[in-house]
């Protein structure tokens, strides 16, 4: 079975059951600041879950674009995908539970739909918490329709509960149904960890929402909303055990075959990355809002998806130069009965991708100089052949190659090893991976309601710290000049450390005059307050952002007051807090250690006393 065909069946079952079709909505949400792009099929329904009436009625069925980057470290694996499409239907306000399982299974297992073997099927409820009760309604219809109790399975909130896209919204349990992907009959007990159990299909029950306190309340109305990925089930219905090989993928990778002149079988993770990175990247640009690649919010994933991309087939050897925009070709080929503005928005599709690919051909070959750099820092001579000390490089240089010039870990050591230096990879790839669960923890933004300026646990002391660090900052500009700014910070309750850009160790003196600086202007007692406002707004007011790239549409400007001007204040960032209110709650600021931590950045430990 096709996508063409999926995509056609699902319309026309919904259709019969009383359903308005809807157009996709944009992959740039629109009033929605706590996301960058469009993750779910119910995120633009959002206020119609919440009580609006929509125009197309209470039943509504659409396949919805979608993108989410929480895992775009995953990509590469068979299932993992940045871009996919979600197949949607949704009740507000009117079926409940009975119907939308019943036609679940309906339209999975008869013969005139997808029909998959009923007897393959398994599916999971949610088993009840503090928030909610066990889904015992959801469980009894399933039992009604034949799936037996030994496929049945009751699952905490981290499976069975759906939502809010943002920090607050609707949400509720679901039901999961999974589908048997391995040859032969599956086992009699269902066993949800069983990789040859795939997810294809979930159905939400929208009975809360959850405020911003953190809080569940009933809604007034119940929802449903129903998600099964295109992609998925294109996979399972066709027999096959990897998405690439499907019809929305495998021309592209036919094409990369060609230009690379290898296999897609000897090179897979290279092809996959490549292959869903340029969708994702295409299909943005493609919207009618013009994200351009930037530097912050939309516009730095479309320029971290292209510039992935563009490692990786270096990596496969290929040559020819805008090769972006071929494949780019494919992809609006592929998609072109379905998504009329792939073909409205080419033109600025392709300049965009021919701009960003030779930039970053340039960007790539300061980076290698920067990774020759590194090596004549840190190589010496060792039993006649070349060995990396431990003290010598360290995962900081990889990190600082992957953020400044996309340079991939895989291609770090791939330059190693072509060059025949020996290292301590499992020692290396350790301490990265430290360095980037920190990153990520810091970066984690729009869809999750989490505290964005990355500290675990907000105690008294870390938020003293964490207000030092704006003081800290501020100083190092005055001081030292307005090119100093943030590249990362860690606090714990014991000290901070924090990274700049400086090319050179500050001598005894300045850092002597920064400290004096800082405990200046906590002595003076100054407030510290905290507005919430667009990005714009925040640049506008000269706001300094640490990761601003990383914190949406709306962000919390902290300002840290001037005692002889408050129209100029001594400090203001793009932050998300916790702070003082005051600078006199810090408490005495010691600096402790300054030290390299790669050309061009430097590392200071202060803490306070």
């Amino acid at each position: 079975m096709t996508s063409g065909e999926i995509r056609e069946k699902y319309l026309e079952f919904f259709r019969g059951k009383g359903h308005t079709i809807l157009p996709s909505a944009s992959l740039i949400p629109e009033n929605d600041p706590t996301v960058l792009f469009t993750t779910a099929g119910m995120q633009p329904l959002v206020p119609f879950f919440l009580g609006e009436k929509h125009p197309g009625g209470q039943r509504l069925a659409d396949i919805q674009k979608c993108l989410r980057t929480d895992d775009i470290d995953e990509v590469g694996d068979v299932s993992h995908h940045t871009f996919f499409e979600m197949l949607g239907n949704w009740s507000l306000g009117d079926y409940w539970k009975d119907d939308s399982i019943a036609w679940s299974l309906e339209f999975l297992t008869s013969a005139k739909w997808l029909g998959l073997d009923k007897n393959k099927l398994a599916v999971s409820v949610f088993e009840g918490d503090a928030d909610a009760p066990k889904d015992t309604e959801s469980r009894k219809i399933w039992l009604e329709l034949g799936i037996p109790e030994e496929r049945l399975r009751e699952l905490g909130k981290e499976d069975n509960w759906w939502g809010p896209a943002g920090e607050a919204g609707p949400c509720g349990p679901d039901t999961e149904i999974f589908y048997w992907t391995s040859a032969g009959n599956p086992p009699v007990m269902f066993e949800p960890s069983d990789k040859r159990w795939s997810e294809i299909w979930n159905n939400v029950f929208m009975e809360y929402e959850k405020t911003r306190e953190g809080k569940f309340k009933p809604l007034a109305k119940k929802n449903v909303d129903t998600g099964m990925g295109l992609e998925r089930i294109l996979t399972v219905l066709n027999g096959l055990d990897d998405d690439y090989r499907t019809d929305v993928f495998w021309p592209i990778i036919q094409k990369l075959e060609e230009l690379s002149e290898k296999k897609y079988g000897e090179n897979l993770r290279e092809f996959r990355i490549i292959a869903d990175h340029l969708k994702a990247a295409t299909f943005i640009l493609s919207e009618d809002s013009r994200v351009n690649p930037s530097n912050t919010g939309q516009g730095y994933i479309v320029r971290r998806l292209i510039r992935r991309a563009v490692v990786y087939g270096r990596q496969l050897g290929i040559k020819e130069s805008f090769w972006t925009k071929q494949i780019s070709e494919t992809i609006r080929e592929i998609y072109k009965n379905v998504y009329p503005e792939l073909g409205r928005n080419k033109e600025f599709v392709v300049s965009e991708l021919d701009k960003e690919e030779e930039k970053f051909a340039k960007t790539l070959e300061r980076g290698l100089k920067y990774f020759d750099l590194i090596l004549k820092k840190t190589i010496h001579p060792f039993d006649g052949g070349m060995i990396i000390p431990q003290v010598g490089i360290t995962a900081n240089h990889i990190f600082d190659l992957y953020q400044n010039y996309g340079f991939p870990p895989e291609m770090f050591f791939e330059e190693l090893d072509r060059r025949g230096i020996s290292y301590d990879k499992k020692y290396l790839t350790g301490r990265l991976k430290e360095k980037l669960e920190e990153h990520q923890e810091l970066s984690r933004t729009s869809s999750a309601g989490m505290f964005k300026g990355g500290l675990a646990h907000a105690g008294e002391k870390t938020t003293r710290l964490h207000t030092a660090t704006h003081l800290l900052l501020a100083s190092l500009r005055q001081i030292l000049g307005p090119e100093v700014f943030q590249r990362g910070s860690n606090i714990t309750a014991e000290r901070l450390r924090f990274d700049f850009s400086f090319p050179r160790k500050l001598d005894e003196k300045e850092l002597r005059q920064v400290e004096d600086l800082v405990n200046e202007k906590i002595s003076e007692n100054l407030p510290v307050t905290v507005e919430e406002m667009t990005l714009e707004e925040a640049k506008e007011q000269k706001a300094i952002g640490v990761f601003e790239s990383k914190y949406g549409e709306r962000v919390k400007v902290y300002t840290i007051g001037s005692s002889t001007d408050p129209g100029f204040p001594f400090s203001r960032e793009i932050c998300g807090g916790p702070h003082a209110s005051r600078t006199s709650e810090i408490g005495e600021f010691k600096i402790i250690k300054e030290e390299a931590v790669s050309r061009g950045i430097r590392r200071l430990r202060a803490h306070i006393l």
